[in-house]
C-alpha cells in the first residue's frame, strides 16, 4: 500500500495533491475526513478539484482557489489524474478496510533458556513486568513457575485495549499459553476489568496397560533400554528397587525383570505419554522381589509396598545415584592422591561428568558450598540419628542451600571432580549419630508396615493385579513413542 501511495505521489502536483487526503485520513483530522469524502463522492468533480482543494490548505483560501478552479487543464494533466485518482482510491480503500485490525493482534512464541524464570520469557518477549506478574500470580494457582523446562515452549497474546490505541503505547498481554504435559495446556487469560484468570485444559486419553521385561546382561537399565521400555518406566523401576537392591554388586548376567505399567494413547491410537508402575518384579540369582502400587485409604498416601505389606521405602537410599559404578569401598586405603594409607569414610561412585545426584532421602540441607578437600559439599540432616554428605559436585541443583527441604530422589548436584579428586566420581558419606559409617551395609529402618483391615484390603488388590498381570502377554521389545 505505501509503494502505491508513494509512486502516486511522484508523478507531480496531481500526485502530491492526492497524498494528502491519504495522509490527513491518517493522522485522523476531522479535516482529513472532509477531503476523502470529497475525493469519493463522484466523477462529476475533476481531478483539478482536488488540486484546488489542497493547493488551499497549503496556501491562503480565497481567490487563489478560484483561479485554479478556472485553469483548464491539459490532456496530459487529465490523463495523469486519472490514473493517480485509481491510485488514490485502491490505496484509500487499503487503508480503511476492516483487515487493519490485525495490526493491533500479535502471538510470540518462546522457548524456555536454561537460567530462564517465566519472568525472564515473558519480559523477554516484550510484555510489561507489572502484566507479566499478574499473568504468572494467576498461573501459580494451576502451575509451579520453577517447573519449566528447557526447550519448553511459553506462547504470548498481545493486544491493544480501545482505551489505550496509539501508537506510542505497547500492545498489552491479554493471554499467556504454555504446554504442561501432551495432555495438558495452562493459560492465563484477562477478563476486561477483572485480570488474568487460570484455565486448564486436559484432553482425554485411552489409558492401556503394559507387561514388559527381558533378561539382564550388563545393567538393568540398557537391557530395559534394548527392550523398548520408555526411559521414564526405567528410572522409575530403578528407583522403586533402590531400597533393597544394590545395582553395583547384586545385579548379574542372566537376572530377569518384569514390569506392568500405564501408557495414555489419542483418539487415534498414538501413545502419547506413560503413567505409574503398578507392579514390579526382579528375579536376583533366582530369588524374586515383587512390588505393588497401592494407595492407603486412611491417609491417602500411595506407595509402594512388597508382598507382606511392608513399604518399600526405607530412611535412606543405598545408592544415591543412577548407573554409577562402585570405585572404592568404605575402609583404609592408599590414597590416590595424598599417595599413603589413609581411612576412607565413605564410598565412591565413578560415573561421567554431570551425572545426577539424589537425595538419599527427606531431609534438611544442612551445609551446601565448597569445603576443603571434599570441593563442593552437601550435607543433609534426615533425622536425629542420620545424615547423608556428598562431595566433589560439579554443581549443586537447584534450590539445595542451607535451610532447604529436600525430598527423597530430589536431584540435589552434579557428579564432578572438584575438590582432592582424580576424577569425575561421588563420594557419599552417611552419618549415624555423628559418626560415618559404611553405606552398604547400614541397617535401614522399613518403612510402614500394613494391618489389619488396610492389609486385607492390600491382599485384596494384589490378587487382583496378578489376575490381570496374567492376562496379558508379556512384551521383550515395545514400539516407542515417535
Amino acid at each position: 500500500m505505501l509503494k502505491r501511495i508513494k509512486s502516486s505521489a511522484q508523478t507531480g502536483a496531481i500526485g502530491k495533491s492526492l497524498l494528502m487526503p491519504v495522509l490527513t485520513t491518517v493522522a485522523g483530522g476531522a479535516v482529513g475526513a472532509l477531503l476523502v469524502t470529497t475525493f469519493l463522492t463522484g466523477p462529476d468533480k475533476a481531478p483539478t478539484d482536488l488540486t484546488v482543494s489542497t493547493t488551499q490548505t497549503q496556501t491562503t483560501p480565497g481567490t487563489q482557489a478560484t483561479e485554479n478552479a478556472a485553469a483548464a487543464p491539459t490532456e496530459t494533466e487529465e490523463a495523469t489524474a486519472e490514473i493517480s485518482e485509481k491510485e488514490g482510491e485502491v490505496a484509500v480503500a487499503a487503508y480503511v478496510a476492516p483487515a487493519a485490525k490485525n495490526l493491533n493482534e500479535l502471538t510470540k512464541t518462546v522457548s524456555v533458556s536454561k537460567g530462564d524464570t517465566l519472568m525472564k520469557v515473558l519480559t523477554r518477549a516484550g510484555a510489561d513486568r507489572t502484566e507479566s506478574y499478574e499473568a504468572i500470580t494467576a498461573l501459580n494457582e494451576i502451575f509451579d513457575p520453577r517447573s519449566l523446562k528447557i526447550g519448553q515452549d511459553v506462547t504470548l497474546y498481545f493486544g491493544m485495549d480501545d482505551a489505550r490505541e496509539s501508537d506510542a503505547t505497547a500492545p498489552s498481554l491479554i493471554r499467556v499459553s504454555l504446554k504442561e504435559d501432551v495432555d495438558r495446556q495452562l493459560a492465563a487469560v484477562r477478563t476486561p476489568g477483572e485480570g488474568f484468570t487460570a484455565q486448564e485444559t486436559v484432553l482425554e486419553l485411552d489409558r492401556k496397560m503394559v507387561r514388559a521385561g527381558g533378561v539382564i546382561q550388563s545393567s538393568l537399565f540398557l537391557s530395559a533400554a534394548q527392550a523398548g521400555i520408555p526411559t521414564k518406566t526405567i528410572v522409575d523401576l530403578i528407583r522403586i528397587f533402590s531400597y533393597d537392591v544394590d545395582f553395583q554388586r547384586e545385579i548379574q548376567p542372566g537376572d530377569s525383570f518384569e514390569v506392568y505399567f500405564e501408557r495414555f494413547a489419542d483418539e487415534n491410537g498414538t501413545i502419547l505419554k506413560e503413567g505409574s508402575i503398578l507392579w514390579a518384579s526382579m528375579t536376583l540369582s533366582g530369588k524374586e522381589f515383587s512390588v505393588y502400587r497401592f494407595k492407603t485409604d486412611d491417609d491417602g498416601f500411595t506407595d509402594y509396598y512388597d508382598e507382606k505389606g511392608r513399604s518399600v521405602k526405607k530412611t535412606l537410599m543405598r545408592t544415591p545415584i543412577d548407573g554409577a559404578r562402585l570405585t572404592s569401598g568404605f575402609g583404609k586405603r592408599k590414597h590416590p592422591t595424598l599417595g599413603y594409607t589413609k581411612m576412607h569414610r565413605g564410598v565412591d561412585f565413578g560415573a561421567r561428568s554431570g551425572t545426577p545426584i539424589m537425595a538419599a532421602g527427606n531431609g534438611t540441607v544442612e551445609f551446601a558450598a565448597r569445603n576443603g578437600g571434599y570441593g563442593n559439599y552437601v550435607r543433609i540432616r534426615h533425622n536425629s540419628e542420620f545424615k547423608t554428605a556428598y562431595a566433589h559436585m560439579r554443581k549443586f541443583g537447584k534450590g539445595v542451600r542451607k535451610g532447604a527441604r529436600v525430598k527423597q530422589g530430589q536431584v540435589i548436584g552434579y557428579v564432578g571432580t572438584t575438590g582432592r579428586s582424580t576424577g569425575p566420581h561421588l563420594h557419599y558419606e552417611v552419618h549415624k549419630d555423628g559418626r560415618q559409617i559404611n553405606p552398604l551395609s547400614v541397617k535401614l529402618p522399613a518403612g510402614r508396615k500394613l494391618g489389619g483391615k488396610m492389609l486385607a484390603a492390600f491382599n485384596a488388590y494384589t490378587g487382583q493385579v496378578r489376575q490381570e498381570v496374567a492376562g496379558v502377554e508379556l512384551e521383550t521389545q515395545l514400539a516407542s513413542i515417535k
